[in-house]
């Protein structure tokens, strides 16, 4: 929703909003672009003088301000919907999908068409270290979507991205995930399928060989179909993979034959099949992937996608935006192959949808495995049943059993004390939150630089 503020007020339209709880980055992104945000939700935010309301899908009914949107039959729409009406119709559209990896992948295609000359506009949910903001309008005829799976609102629980109009699509991976909207995996497989079914005869579907469920999609397509990965039958696939201390160095193979080196200043396998979507992706519209592969070796990452927040007495503060199993996981493993011998601490809070149900109990056991030291915090949404909630004592029991150190500390106060009296010089410490998990990068550094 701020994303779609920016580029309103870019296109000169006169913009305010209303949330809760806002943080760091984007609270800062938007009073930079001078939007107006107004804390809380309060029927006196909606004045007759709106022209359109723009609901998001974290309010409902019941909420003041679309109860007063609704009394007063005031212009309203979805969040996609007023993307794909003010800006797609007239575009070429990227449309970056999957369960894990989009924000990136997406922010690299963007970022690859801007090295090209081509200024894409582009709408992704994160902020980009190359752009420093989420959304951006250009003069090209590009723009870069990333295509959420999520519902549109509580008047529309179709998923986002069947509005945003597909050219290309590229679909990293599929996995269950937002739990509180889909009910099983086969749910997320048709509202996939759904997305490829709007891609044009003359649009492309790009998807990851190393993930069947994506993979399979090709099966659906209308299109053409492009593969990318580390499987040896991918189009464009990843030889001589390097794993360094700060920077992933591999080969790109099309069809078999080696086409580029690419120096990418990002660890992990994920950002390898990350880097290989953007390259194949842009080649659909006509980028050279020697072009890409140099724009990649600029490419300087997203905010809160292990991101260095701080290095105090010789340990190393990570922010994180882990919140499913697999993206645990993924990351650990990324920070394992840079630093085999460093010690990793994985401090989460559960705070999504995903991370505080108790579907996803074994796999979050599993996930943490890589980790040295583990701190559990709090379940955050607390209102969920105890049955299906994630259970923080089952957690670090099963850690515990396979010989990870973890335990379960209920207040930031209290985990930012343990890691400043435990943390060994050369530490990692990577805090996983899609929230702003109380401010405790800064506190742990803080406490770290007076110890």
């Amino acid at each position: 929703m701020a994303t779609l503020a920016i580029l309103l007020r870019d296109r000169g339209h006169d913009v305010r909003g209303s949330d809760e709880h806002v943080y760091p980055p984007m609270s800062d992104l938007l009073a930079e672009r001078g939007i107006v945000l107004m804390p809380g939700y309060r029927a006196e935010h909606v004045s007759d003088d709106l022209d359109l309301v723009v609901i998001g899908n974290a309010v409902s009914r019941g909420n003041p301000e679309v109860e007063a949107v609704l009394e007063r039959k005031l212009r309203y729409a979805s969040l996609p919907e007023s993307v794909r009406n003010e800006f797609l119709w007239g575009s070429r559209s990227i449309v970056a999908a999957g369960t894990h990896g989009k924000t990136t992948t997406a922010f690299m295609v963007a970022w690859a068409l801007t090295e090209a000359k081509r200024d894409p506009s582009f709408l992704i949910g994160g902020i980009s270290r190359n752009f420093d903001t989420s959304g951006r309008l250009g003069e090209g005829d590009v723009f870069v979507v990333e295509g959420d799976e999520y519902d549109s609102a509580f008047f529309d629980k179709t998923a986002k991205f069947l509005k945003y109009l597909p050219d290309v699509v590229i679909v990293n991976n599929i996995e269950f995930d937002h739990a509180d909207i889909y009910d099983n995996l086969d749910e997320l497989r048709t509202t996939f399928r759904r997305l490829v079914g709007l891609i044009p005869r003359t649009g492309r579907l790009v998807v990851c060989a190393d993930d069947d469920e994506a993979r399979a999609l090709g099966d659906a397509a209308l299109c053409a179909v492009d593969t990318f990965g580390l499987d040896a039958s991918a189009q464009w696939r990843a030889v001589n993979i390097a794993y360094g201390a700060h920077e992933t160095t591999f080969d790109v193979a099309n069809e078999g034959s080696v086409v580029e080196r690419v120096a990418l200043p990002m660890l992990g396998a994920f950002n390898v099949r990350n880097a290989l979507g953007a390259i194949a992706a842009a080649a659909s519209v006509g980028i050279d992937p020697h072009v890409t592969a140099q724009s990649l070796k600029t490419f300087r990452g997203v905010r809160r996608r292990l991101e260095v927040r701080g290095v105090a007495a010789d340990v190393t503060v990570y922010d994180d935006f882990a919140h499913h199993p697999t993206a645990v996981r993924e990351t650990l493993a990324a920070m394992r192959a840079s630093d085999p011998s460093g010690r990793i601490w994985a401090l989460f809070e559960p705070r999504s949808a995903t991370a505080c149900r108790r579907v996803f109990q074994r796999a979050f056991a599993e996930s943490f495995r890589l980790a040295d030291e583990v701190v559990i915090a709090a379940v955050h949404r607390r209102s969920i049943p105890t049955a299906e909630r994630l259970s923080e004592p089952e957690l670090v029991a099963d850690l515990t059993a396979s010989g990870v150190g973890a335990r379960f500390i209920s207040t930031v106060d209290e985990i930012v004390s343990a890691v400043v009296e435990e943390a060994r010089p050369g530490d990692q410490v990577i805090v996983m939150s899609n929230g702003g998990f109380d401010g405790i990068h800064a506190k742990l550094l803080e406490g770290l630089r007076g110890r």
